[in-house]
């Protein structure tokens, strides 16, 4: 099966990703298989989550399952095998030049997407997405060479991208769509109706290069599960409270802005949401975040998987109504985005930022942005 119109991510219910309670393991199995009972068909899982936890829980859930009736969807590149974890930044990316050198990359990709198979008890990825990747996974050659392998071994049908943890990395996602788009089946970015920036400025190369977008982040920290209102209180390590003081305030703002277009349609507000991310033409699956609120009284995590499922068939959005949820929810300039910016001229490479390379610019000048990229 090719990645379904929603998705669930095995870094909801707060085990591999801090946000809100922590399921545990047996609300967690159920949760999943609560999603395949409901028509949510696709499931996304990153072997880094819990060092392997994630890809053997999800497995475990999907046991007895048919394997022709979902998509099961990996991310590999973050080499917790040879590794050392930095705190919070996590373990460094295989491309690493101090783990390895652009001759072993096949080797390492080979081994980690085996690994992740044989936790998740199956034997080939529908789609497989390099993971987060550093400037040398955006760029190199050998890197996609030793993908495109992958493909040739059977282990997966499909190859994509997910850039990330935090937003950004645009002209890195675009030059790569030019240099390997026939390689690059899906990519997965941050894009909701809150935070169409910069992750829109991704869509006319994705429909250039015929790539298809897996949207994240669709419930915008959990404010289009309609759960979390002003003076909300964020457990300690909750990765939602590290966004800019007043976030909440101002999405529960915006949010009751839309609020009539949603109800002209009878639409919850996750699903506006939804349907405006499928709106746009190369979003063809939509992935938001399932978060257990820590509080009494919140929304069961189950009650929106319901929601999520009962997504209409049909988009009843109108081009205007799109437009008008866009302007509304404009975050232009809102953060210092990740990747490639002249913010970073003069340092040497870290794995999530990187001085903006003249050929980079090139690539601003072609998709009419600002070549001197400094957000």
């Amino acid at each position: 099966m090719d990645i379904t119109r929603t998705a669930f991510g095995t870094w909801s219910g707060g085990r591999f990703m801090h946000f809100g309670e922590q399921l545990d393991e047996e609300r967690y199995v159920r949760l999943v298989r609560l999603n395949y009972e409901k028509g949510i068909r696709t499931f996304v899982t990153a072997d880094v989550y819990g060092a392997g936890r994630a890809d053997s829980l999800l497995g475990e859930a999907l046991k007895g399952i048919p394997r022709d009736t979902y998509s099961l969807v990996g991310i590999v590149g973050h080499d917790f095998y040879g590794g050392l974890r930095s705190g919070a930044k996590g373990y460094p990316r295989f491309t690493e030049p101090g783990l390895r050198g652009p001759e072993q990359y096949e080797e390492y990709l080979v081994m980690a997407t085996e690994k992740s198979l044989e936790r998740c008890n199956t034997s080939k990825f529908d789609c497989l997405l390099l993971h987060n990747p550093d400037t040398i996974g955006y760029s190199s050659p050998k890197v996609w060479d030793a993908l495109r392998a992958l493909k040739t071994r059977g282990l997966t049908k499909r190859l994509g991208i997910a850039p990330g943890p935090a937003n950004g990395f645009t002209l890195d996602i675009i030059q790569c769509f030019e240099k390997f788009g026939g390689d690059i089946d899906w990519a997965m970015i941050i894009l909701n109706p809150f935070e169409p920036w910069p992750g829109q400025f991704v869509l006319p190369a994705a429909k250039k290069f015929n790539i298809n977008l897996l949207a994240r982040v669709v419930d915008f920290g959990g404010i289009f599960h309609d759960d979390v209102h002003p003076g909300h209180k964020f457990r300690d390590g909750d990765h939602r409270s590290h966004r800019p003081a007043g976030w909440v305030e101002h999405g529960n703002e915006k949010l009751d802005q839309v609020r009539p277009i949603a109800q002209r349609h009878g639409l919850t507000a996750l699903q506006l949401s939804c349907l405006w991310n499928l709106a746009q033409e190369p979003v063809k699956s939509v992935v938001p975040t399932l978060i257990q609120e820590a509080y009494e009284g919140a929304k069961t995590i189950e009650s929106k998987v319901d929601d999520l499922a009962a997504l209409p068939e049909i988009n009843p959005l109108t081009v205007e109504e799109v437009q008008q949820i866009t302007a509304i929810g404009d975050n232009t300039g809102c953060m210092k985005l990740k990747g490639a910016s002249t913010r970073h001229l003069g340092q040497d490479p870290r794995p999530d930022e990187w001085p903006l390379r003249e050929e980079l610019s090139e690539v601003a000048k072609r998709w009419d942005l600002n070549p001197e990229w400094a957000w």
